[in-house]
């Protein structure tokens, strides 16, 4: 009976592994990662949501574009994910203070992204929205492709850092000295590029890293990722279309 060799199928392996080395449960890392994607889907479109509303009823942007009131409120929304990652960090096993600082985070940026795209052409948010889609899920497919042969991606991690502090002290460059159009579609280019290096980093760490406890941390990551992409590339295409 123990001498039986090793099958793909053996019921006692409890699903397909992720990658080689694997030693916990298939079973467990696929549903941790089943229940990151759908925190990550419920933010997404808690974002589209809050954005479309944003978008289409203009007195809301009318608000925060020429109110000082609305100035100020938009300057809270934009530091409030910065303050919420805080608590989050202390408190992310704590159910359901987790959540709810989770939606505070999520809610924030929702209203960014809205404001950001209520004064960008239609078409440009549906070329930036269809492009990270199809960016996502083919990153995404690859990386478990990648994976599941052994291929180890750990290595990004220095150099995705050293690009994002270049990418930010870029953009503090282009506030306080404007470099006209062409620089603005670069640092879209290389943020988009630098944001496709994080989603396969992150998805990677989500395959092999976090821990069945670091979900709420997991997903942020993730839904980050995706939204710095889909803003990168609506920066990009905005300057290209002006």
């Amino acid at each position: 009976m123990w001498s039986q060799p090793y099958r793909k199928d053996d019921v006692e392996l409890g699903g397909a592994r992720l990658y080689p080395t694997m030693l916990e449960s298939p079973d467990l890392r696929w549903a941790f990662i089943r229940k990151i994607y759908v925190i990550i889907s419920i933010q997404l479109l808690l974002t589209a949501a809050v954005a479309a509303v944003v978008i289409t009823v203009h007195p809301i942007s009318h608000f925060f574009a020429t109110t000082g009131a609305g100035l100020a409120v938009y300057i809270l929304l934009i530091i409030t994910p910065f303050i919420v990652m805080w608590p989050l960090y202390y408190y992310y096993q704590k159910h359901p203070l987790n959540y709810f600082l989770l939606a505070i985070f999520t809610l924030s940026l929702a209203f960014v992204v809205g404001f950001t795209c209520s004064y960008t052409n239609g078409k440009v948010i549906l070329e930036s929205v269809i492009l990270t889609a199809a960016v996502v899920v083919s990153l995404t497919l690859y990386t478990f492709w990648a994976a599941k042969r052994g291929h180890d991606f750990n290595f990004l991690g220095p150099f995705l850092f050293g690009a994002l502090l270049v990418l930010v002290l870029f953009s503090f460059i282009q506030i306080l000295f404007p470099l006209g159009r062409i620089s603005v579609m670069i640092y879209g280019c290389l943020a988009s590029i630098i944001f496709c290096g994080y989603i396969v980093y992150d998805t990677y760490n989500l395959i092999k890293r976090y821990s069945y406890d670091e979900f709420i941390w997991a997903a942020v990551s993730l839904y980050l990722d995706i939204i710095n992409l889909f803003l990168s590339l609506l920066t990009f295409f905005r300057a290209a279309d002006s």
